[in-house]
Formats: structure tokens, sequence, C-alpha cells
């Protein structure tokens, strides 16, 4: 395995995944230019990823043997994704010999945001349904173009840790899917919130341009899911247990 080339003024001929939400995103940068590309999610990601990564090879007019970099969302997010993400990245980057790029999956949803300008602005709190009535959240500050700083580091709460993170550090800015995915129970209200995705492959592939420019790829055999929860599935008793709290 080749060592990191390291940041160069070339443009980077690279492709991201991102398989932890409902929605896979794919995107990459060659001669033709940014090609971007969503498909079906969920139980469908690991059938719909490799099309879409063909297809948008095709399109940017590259081949696999061009690319410097494939950068995958590590996560925080779904199980399964996160394990789809990670296997096709390390699959596809062992067979090139090249190396990879680990992206923050909520670092992502900051970029996606309308606040991904503000360089210098207030923080952007990020907040992911993570089901079982539990966030995984972070806050960031943008602190050069598509790069994110985490004054609050990633993690799994609880709906009352997170009420007592957000008064904490109180959210004027807030983006993930959590607000609408938990309706009457999301424990706090922010000055904006937005919860919808805007272009989620574009973001990404800022993210791997900027995460590849600072010299960050590794080896595809040091990659790793970024798993929050240790415990990916609940016994019955757990399970009417939580209902019953909930």
């Amino acid at each position: 395995m080749p060592e990191n080339p390291g940041p160069s003024t070339a443009s980077p001929r690279l492709l991201a995944i991102d398989t932890a939400t409902e929605i896979v995103a794919v995107a990459a940068c060659g001669p033709a230019g940014l090609v971007t590309r969503t498909a079906p999610g969920g139980a469908e990601a690991s059938a719909s990823l490799l099309p879409a990564v063909q297809a948008v090879l095709a399109e940017a007019g590259l081949v696999a043997t061009d690319l410097d970099a494939i950068a995958f969302g590590a996560g925080p997010g779904a199980f399964t994704g996160l394990r789809t993400a990670c296997a096709a990245a390390q699959g596809l980057a062992f067979g090139l010999g090249c190396p990879l790029l680990p992206l923050d999956d909520l670092a992502l949803w900051a970029e996606d945001s309308p606040w991904r300008d503000e360089a210098g602005g207030p923080l952007v709190w990020v907040a992911v349904d993570a089901r079982m009535g539990e966030v995984y959240a972070a806050a960031y500050r943008r602190v050069a173009p598509a790069t994110w700083q985490a004054d609050v580091a990633p993690a799994l709460y609880t709906l009352d840790a997170l009420a007592a993170a957000f008064a904490a550090v109180p959210p004027r800015r807030l983006a993930g899917n959590a607000p609408a995915a938990l309706g009457d129970r999301w424990p706090v209200t922010a000055a904006a919130v937005h919860v919808t995705l805007h272009d989620r492959p574009a973001a990404l592939l800022r993210l791997a341009a900027s995460a590849w420019q600072r010299g960050e790829a590794i080896d595809p055999a040091q990659a790793l899911p970024l798993y929050l929860r240790d415990k990916v599935a609940l016994t019955t008793a757990e399970r009417a247990a939580r209902q019953a709290a909930t």
C-alpha cells in the first residue's frame, strides 16, 4: 500500500459514498466535473450502492483506477448502513491500491445546512434520530470551507441527557432529522432549525476534498465505522420497558 501522497494543488480525483441514512449518497469528481447521485438506502443500500458508484464514475469521466482516494461516511449512523459503506470502501480501496478518507456523518449534516458558509459564526448543533428514543448529537464550528471543528464531540444521548447538553450549550442553529422524527418528545427549540437534506452527495464530496487537502487519508486496513451504541439489539423485555417509559 503506497503512503498517502499528502495535499496536492491539483484537483483530487475522488469518490465519496455514504449509507448512514435512508438515502444512499454517492459523488465523484473527475475530468467531466462533479457528479452526484442518490439511491434507496436502508435495507436496499447494499444493492443500490455499487450501481450508483459505477454511474457517477462514468459520468465524471473516471475509471476506478483513476481515483486518488475513496471517502466514506464513517458514522455515527445506522449500524448496518455504516458497515455497508465501510466494507464497500475498503473492498474498492484494497483492489485499487488507494487510500480512504473516513468522514464524520454528523459534520455532513452541518455541511449540508444553510450555514455552511458562515465562517466564524455560531455553533451548529447536529441532532440525528438514533431510534430507541435516543439521539446522535454534536456541535460544530466552521473553521474553513468544508472544515468543521467539533466543540461538542459526537455522542449518543438519551432525551434527558440531550436536554441537559442543550441547557449547557444552547443551540442557536440546529441541523438534523431528530426534531422531526421525535415530534412532541423533542426536548428543546432552537433559533433556527434545518431538518431536511439539501444536497447530501455534494456536501459529502466537499468534506472529502477538504479532508484530502488536510492529508487525512488512511490505509484501508485502518478504516472502522464509528459506533456510538455498544448494543444494537434489545431483548423483548428491554423493548417493553423502553415503550413503557415513553
